[in-house]
């Protein structure tokens, strides 16, 4: 399998696909690499079998908005292809993907060579070229891009990139413990609790998005606070804990669940340094993008995808 490229892209989430999308046409010889199984990253989608069905949950992004033209152009392809629809549930400009979040993702995939699976993990210069290893395999590449939460940015770059390391590690984000609850019949509940205080800032019916299709499933966001407290604790303690934090917050008697496990978003919310744009140097063809460099939305991840990618390609690199 070939690992030299002209283009290396470490990350295969919203940015980082953002940034492939962008340079695709230029016919330069892109590679991504992301430590995931498969398209998703924090807009993942996970799916388990309870109760005689199948139960379906969207555990990190529950929608998304689209403010931006060029972001609104592209939401409007997705929409066309059927990989996107409106979830008026979550407010008028909400989306959502279809069938599952992860189906835009996935999308922009198609037509790259992504390779699942590797965690880059160190980075070197030899000669003219960036050597990058991630686990057993080895890749080679004249421009990288790094496109991963900033406080994993900042390890992969102290050596290479020390200026972007310090940047990167500057930066804090919040942990977040997502709940997925199945249940054997609905719960006596609208379809999306928010929360600005208290234990839990976010429930929705995940099946009752469009495009879903299964039983009665729930995603329960914890709030940072919450996620602080609990981010060390066994999985199964914080499911359960979680879920009676649930019940309580929306006034309902608990249901016994048929399916309900917990996964810790250790880098959900980054405090971005919005406006600061892509960082990129193309002395040494190093650049980095990712909502925290723009906002911390998905929107924000795409855009700043994009502006690399255009940096990248103005630079000739």
């Amino acid at each position: 399998m070939d690992r030299q490229a002209d283009i290396l892209i470490i990350g295969g989430g919203m940015a980082g696909l953002s940034a492939a999308r962008a340079l695709a046409p230029t016919g330069r010889r892109i590679i991504v690499l992301d430590k995931g199984r498969g398209p998703g990253g924090r807009m993942a989608t996970r799916r388990v079998e309870a109760g005689g069905g199948t139960l379906r949950f969207d555990h990190g992004a529950q929608y998304f908005t689209a403010r931006d033209p060029a972001f609104r152009e592209a939401v409007a392809a997705w929409e066309q292809a059927g990989v996107v629809a409106r979830w008026p549930a979550a407010g008028e400009e909400a989306w959502v993907g279809t069938p599952g979040m992860n189906a835009c993702v996935k999308a922009m995939a198609e037509g790259l060579d992504v390779r699942w699976g590797l965690r880059a993990e160190r980075m070197r210069r030899d000669r003219a070229l960036w050597q990058v290893e991630a686990g057993e395999a080895s890749f080679t590449a004249a421009t990288v891009l790094v496109a991963v939460p900033a406080e994993q940015a900042a390890v992969l770059l102290a050596e290479a990139a020390p200026a972007f390391a310090a940047l990167a590690a500057g930066v804090a984000s919040a942990p977040c413990w997502a709940v997925m609850a199945g249940f054997a019949a609905p719960l006596p509940l609208p379809d999306t609790l928010r929360s600005e205080a208290g234990p839990i800032a976010w429930a929705a019916r995940n099946s009752a998005k469009p495009g879903r299709a299964g039983g009665e499933a729930w995603v329960i966001h914890a709030s940072p606070q919450r996620s602080r407290e609990l981010v060390e604790a066994p999985r199964e303690e914080v499911a359960a804990t979680l879920l009676a934090d649930f019940f309580a917050a929306a006034g309902i008697a608990p249901a016994t669940p048929i399916h309900f496990d917990a996964h810790r978003w250790l880098y959900a919310l980054p405090e971005a340094r919005e406006g600061e744009g892509p960082l990129h140097d193309p002395d040494i063809n190093i650049g980095v993008a990712g909502d925290w460099l723009h906002s911390p939305r998905v929107e924000g991840a795409w855009l700043s995808g994009r502006a690399l990618a255009q940096a990248v390609i103005a630079a000739g690199a």
